[in-house]
């Protein structure tokens, strides 16, 4: 079977403000940019689709950010429950947690201060979860080594 990985997309309510958060704040690069229109407005079930596509991309990994002009997002900047169905949160392993994480508040992301769970001591697993502006959950992960 040819299958191989190509993206994931993620619906954005500020486009400038997320492509900020994802390339200063987590290191990702722009790499492409899109307008799309009503060409493909069956593929994503919406009628008068205009919005704007930023693709980033780091450690072979894209991320499109998705923001629709046309008819607009729904919904509210809130994480979703981990144990809610469907596409649960980001990962991404970091050297030094913390200051990604005031990097992150700094962007308009939030720390979720109470998710921070520590293993060990000298060598320690340190783990918590923040979000992006719009509520995506995304872990930072510190694993020594």
């Amino acid at each position: 079977m040819d299958v191989k990985f190509s993206h994931i997309g993620i619906c954005v309510s500020d486009l400038e403000r997320s492509v900020r958060f994802y390339c200063e704040g987590l290191g990702f690069e722009l790499v492409q940019s899109h307008t799309v229109g009503q060409e493909f407005g069956r593929l994503m079930e919406l009628d008068d689709v205009v919005l704007q596509s930023r693709f980033v991309s780091r450690d072979g990994i894209s991320v499109e950010l998705l923001h629709f002009d046309s008819p607009g997002h729904s919904g509210e900047p809130e994480r979703r429950p981990m144990n809610q169905l469907g596409i649960t949160h980001l990962s991404l392993r970091v050297g030094d947690l913390d200051a990604v994480a005031h990097v992150i508040e700094s962007l308009g992301g939030t720390v979720l201060g109470g998710t921070r769970t520590t293993f060990g001591s000298s060598d320690a697993l340190d783990f918590v979860y923040c979000t992006d502006p719009d509520g995506v959950r995304i872990e930072l992960m510190h694993i020594p080594g």
